[in-house]
């Protein structure tokens, strides 16, 4: 079975990429972690293997990652930009507290771009949903 990891690295190698340890440690990373980090979170997480890696170095490659189309940029109101590996259709419910962001997919709002072109006359390309509330672990804290 082919993985998102496996598909990236075919990417980068497709592109002439140079597939270095500091871009396999960032690929791991987004492919193992089940949350939406942010270009710090994953320098965080793979500074202590590579400790001469620079911000700017994991932020130049999640924008190539980006553009390559296999890594998505999730820009919402809070200020830095989360990513996002799993491209399969899914939406989003974000926490205003702390600003997590948890993935869901329900079939039944695949209807919505069909309606919206249907309604407007618009060639609809995609959609996002978003939904805002509070997560358990702030629920609890705000409950203390």
């Amino acid at each position: 079975m082919v993985t998102a990891f496996d598909e990236a690295l075919t990417c980068l190698k497709d592109e002439k990429i140079r597939i270095t340890p500091q871009r396999i440690a960032i690929l791991e990373f987004l492919t193992e972690v089940q949350t939406h980090p942010t270009a710090e979170e994953v320098y965080q997480a793979i500074e202590k293997r590579f400790p001469g890696i620079s911000v700017a170095t994991v932020y130049n490659n999640l924008k190539r990652f980006t553009e390559l189309g296999f890594l998505k940029e999730m820009n919402y109101a809070s200020a830095s930009s989360r990513y996002d590996f799993s491209l399969k259709p899914h939406y989003h419910v974000i926490c205003e507290s702390c600003g997590k962001v948890a993935d869901f997919y329900y079939p039944k709002l695949d209807d919505v771009e069909v309606a919206a072109a249907q309604l407007t006359n618009y060639t609809v390309k995609s959609h996002r949903l978003e939904i805002y509330g509070i997560c358990p672990n702030c629920q609890q804290v705000e409950g203390e």
